[in-house]
Formats: C-alpha cells, structure tokens, sequence
C-alpha cells in the first residue's frame, strides 16, 4: 500500500460551516431569517437569538453567518464560552455573535452586554446586528438580568436536533446524491459511533468516498474500521 494517499480524518470536525452545508428541517425559519439578513447587512438589524439542545446547530448557523459576512469583507465579533478575556467591542465590525451564552462567566457577561449595548446605539449612528445562542430561552438564562432581558428583545428561535430518521434520510439522500452505496448497516454504524451532529456525518461520507473510492471497495462497516485504522 505504499504511496496510497494519507486520509486524515477528524471525527467531529465538519467541513466549514455554511448556509449550504445546513440540512434546514424543522430549522427552516432559522435559516431562511439568518441568510436574508447576512444577505443583507443594509436592513435594520433585529437582535435575534436562537436557543436548543446540543447538536441543534445553533453553532453551525452563528458560524455560516460569521462566514458570509467574511466573504462579503465585514468582520464580526465573536465571542463563545472559550474566550475568558474578550476582547473591547470593535466599530469595525459588522455584527456581534454571542455563541454558549448560558455558559458565560462574570467576565464575559460584562463584556457581552457591553457588545450588545455599543452594536445597538454605535457612535458612528450605524446600528449593528446581535446574534447570540444558548440552550435555552433568554428567560431561562442564568444571566445578569440586563444581559438576559436583552437577549430577548428580538426574534428568538427554538432549533430542534434532527431525528434519527431525519439524520438517516439527509445520510441517504447525500449518498444516492454522489452515485455511493450505503448498506443500512454501514449507515447503523455511522449513526450510533460518531458524532449525532449532521456536518460531521457529512464529512464522514465525504472521507469514506474518497477512501472507497482509492481502496475500489464497497463502503461497509470494515472499510469504515479500516480506514479509521489506517490515519
């Protein structure tokens, strides 16, 4: 097997989160509101929150949109559990993302409600757009009150985690999409030993592809053994 290209596979780690890489679903509403308004950063800015379970995708949307805002050149601040020492809030930015708002420190608390309160009333008179996620409704928020009454003020969407069978026919549907057999055990496999979050199964079906493809077998519960044997 000398020579055979190198598959790196990172379990969890999905492709750059996109608007297009987004299975809507029950989401529907979320998306189509967040990609208008990326689409359009000149419309009057509605803080808007989104709250729901892990694996909702509540990041995955904060990080579309980040992205699209990046292509179109405006920069976001952005601001997630990880960061303990946020930075000042920056006139250059476009919007503040508040991402793991119910995770938030005393620190980070300041510093969001300093964000949001400078997004809304900027010196330079150019309102800038908030959006921020947790998991749970802005009521529900163990957050200094000015902080959490704010996170309500706009539109508030609750995101669902797709179901299993959800899960399995977007799985299905991408695998048909790119000519790839996929055993319903080999999908079984999938489903219950890797992450639940659909990027991830859609990097997954990408790496399992391109490694079938090499090794010119099926893609069955072996090939996926070895080739998370063979990194």
């Amino acid at each position: 097997m000398a020579g055979m290209k190198q598959i790196a596979l990172d379990i969890g780690l999905a492709s750059a989160p996109s608007f297009a890489n987004f299975f809507g679903g029950p989401n529907e509403a979320a998306l189509r509101h967040l990609e208008l308004w990326a689409g359009n950063t000149l419309r009057s800015p509605v803080p808007t929150y989104l709250w729901g379970e892990a694996a909702s995708g509540k990041t995955h949307l904060l990080k579309a949109v980040r992205e699209t805002l990046r292509e179109q050149g405006a920069a976001s601040g952005w601001m997630d559990a990880s960061m303990l020492e946020p930075p000042e809030f920056n006139e250059s930015w476009a919007t503040v993302i508040l991402d793991d708002c119910h995770l938030y420190t005393a620190v980070q608390q300041q510093a969001a409600f300093n964000w949001f309160v400078n997004a809304l009333s900027a010196p330079d008179g150019r309102p800038r757009w908030v959006l921020a996620a947790g998991q749970m409704p802005p009521a529900d928020l163990a957050l200094r009150e000015d902080l959490r009454t704010r996170l309500g003020w706009g539109h508030v969407f609750a995101l669902q985690a797709l179901t299993e069978p959800e899960r399995r026919s977007v799985l299905r549907r991408e695998a048909d999409a790119r000519g790839v057999f996929l055993s319903d055990e080999a999908m079984d496999f999938m489903l219950t030993r890797f992450s639940r979050d659909l990027g991830s199964l859609m990097q997954l079906l990408d790496q399992l592809d391109a490694y079938a493809l090499q090794t010119k077998r099926a893609i069955t519960i072996p090939l996926i053994k070895s080739m998370l044997e063979s990194e």
